[in-house]
């Protein structure tokens, strides 16, 4: 036989009361600590994840285009190097010539 007792009853309802009231107060808390490091991160302004990928693709891209624009100059150059270094040997253009063998 199953009796009721009216004390043990008052406390179910309280302890369910008070854990509702602490969830409801976790939520509360986990709400408020969103909003204050959302503002925190506003005033820091920091770039958002998609545009940081964005920015880093068109990094990319220019890097490539960079490199591509400096393989095609590379064998342009080598020539005009090899013209101007023939040219340069034996030449002088402070007006001084260039001492000989004997001294």
């Amino acid at each position: 036989m199953q009796t009721r007792n009216p004390i043990l009853d008052e406390f179910a309802k309280l302890t369910t009361g008070a854990m509702g009231l602490a969830q409801a107060a976790g939520e509360e808390a986990k709400t408020a600590w969103r909003a204050q490091t959302d503002r925190i991160a506003a005033e820091m302004d920091l770039v958002r994840r998609d545009e940081f990928d964005v920015l880093k693709d068109e990094i990319a891209a220019l890097r490539a285009e960079i490199a591509e624009l400096k393989a095609a100059q590379k064998p342009a150059s080598k020539p005009a190097a090899k013209a101007s270094g023939k040219l340069a040997t034996g030449t002088s253009t402070d007006g001084t010539q260039p001492g000989d063998a004997a001294g």
